[in-house]
């Protein structure tokens, strides 16, 4: 009998043996890849509907992301209203989302609804519209969200940041403007839909509960055709042209009682060695709520509310940063005390206890970001949009439960030199 007197003992995070579940894979008939984390203890499920349709492939500012947005705003038999109100009907949720590579149609549905729904994607992927109307609409709210959000630093602050960093004209420095928004045309988006949303650039992932002869059913609806043709994408190459000069201040809002702080750096893509041990580090400094810099800009000195760095390893290059919002008065006093701990970690060790920590912090996160199929599915659609397997999944974990701090040591004097990054406040 259980002693219910007695705690459990406590076990570390670092010390479980974490494994990627296994994800099944096949083929449609015209070759589609699909990729599956099966359920049965849920009636949800999730597919995604991914295309080589980011950022990185569009001629002109806006048209990859409009691109996306409008897709389910129209096709050749249905109105916006019809496919709302039908995905609505049925409990549904449809989502779109370009990034910098990829644009996806992502359906949440339950399982027994699913064989109503697919047909609607189905028709929205091969006969979208992009209808006039609908583009003159999102012309507007887009301009007017801008308006909006050109008042708030922390917005300036963000596109500033990857133009100094990256380069106005690269695609992942590229801002959006008034003037993006008014030079769109419906020929344009209904040729970049034609040429990046075909069978041949898509990829299916699917998690959750599938119904009986679901591959069937697939196979039926987006196997059987090359729809939209077989479309030959050349790969761009974009050249960094981050900026000449190293510190800037903008004014936005001259009545504002605080000022966005950004301090980042260039950083290599993500398939360099030194990102899985970087993640290890970037938590140290300020990649959770314990790190050294909310300890001493949030907790010691008060100058903000929150202060956090990330690292951006994307597909062809990366950056780091760090980003907080602070008083007015203390933005320079924030940038100084940030310098501060990036070199405390140049110069000293990290403290046993405090790697421990830090290990065992990234480690739950993991154990976190595998409870559910849907999350197993984001981490092997993280991977397999990347070219990548679980190896990768297994040397990062082996990374954090071995990195030593003289190692973290080595890598902070690589990274955090201060000469490398690039300042910016907007207040």
């Amino acid at each position: 009998m259980i002693n219910r007197k007695q705690p459990p003992d406590i076990k570390d995070a670092a010390a479980f043996d974490i494994k990627l579940p296994s994800i099944e894979s096949f083929h449609l008939d015209n070759g589609i890849p699909i990729y599956l984390v099966p359920a049965k203890e849920q009636e949800t499920l999730q597919i995604d509907w991914i295309f080589d349709a980011g950022i990185w492939y569009e001629s002109a500012p806006l048209i990859a992301f409009t691109t996306n947005e409008l897709l389910k705003n129209g096709t050749a038999n249905r109105t916006a209203l019809q496919i709302n109100e039908t995905i609505e009907y049925y409990g549904a949720f449809l989502n779109v989302r370009c990034d910098h590579e990829v644009a996806s149609l992502t359906l949440h549905c339950l399982e027994k609804h699913i064989i109503n729904l697919l047909p609607v994607i189905k028709e929205i992927l091969t006969s979208a519209a992009i209808p006039e109307q609908e583009l003159e609409i999102y012309r507007q709210n887009g301009k007017q969200r801008l308006s909006v959000n050109l008042q708030k630093c922390d917005y300036v602050a963000n596109q500033y940041i990857e133009k100094y960093v990256f380069g106005a004209d690269h695609p992942y420095g590229r801002y959006v403007t008034m003037e993006a928004f008014d030079q769109l045309q419906r020929d344009q988006l209904f040729s970049f839909y034609k040429k990046h949303y075909a069978f041949n650039h898509c990829k299916i992932f699917i998690a959750g509960k599938t119904p009986e002869n679901f591959e069937t059913l697939l196979n039926t609806l987006f196997g059987k055709e090359e729809w939209n043709g077989r479309q030959e994408i050349i790969q761009k190459d974009f050249s960094l042209m981050p900026a000449s000069e190293k510190k800037y201040r903008i004014t936005n809002d001259p009545n504002g009682v605080q000022g966005a702080v950004r301090i980042a750096s260039t950083f290599p893509n993500r398939y360099h060695p030194d990102v899985p041990k970087m993640q290890v580090l970037n938590t140290v400094l300020g990649g959770y709520f314990g790190s050294r810099l909310m300890s001493n800009i949030r907790e010691d000195k008060g100058y903000t509310y929150g202060i956090f760095s990330g690292l951006y390893p994307y597909n062809k290059a990366g950056s780091f940063c760090v980003m907080t919002e602070a008083g007015r008065e203390v933005t320079e006093a924030t940038i100084t005390e940030v310098y501060k701990e990036m070199q405390r970690l140049c110069d000293e060790l990290i403290p046993p206890e405090e790697l421990s920590l830090v290990r065992n912090y990234m480690a739950g996160n993991i154990l976190g970001d595998l409870d559910g199929s849907f999350k197993v599915l984001r981490r092997w659609k993280s991977l397999i949009l990347s070219g990548m397997n679980e190896n990768y999944f297994n040397n990062a974990v082996h990374i954090i439960k071995t990195i030593t701090a003289e190692e973290l040591q080595q890598l902070a004097q690589k990274y955090f030199v201060k000469d490398d990054f690039y300042e910016l406040v907007v207040v």
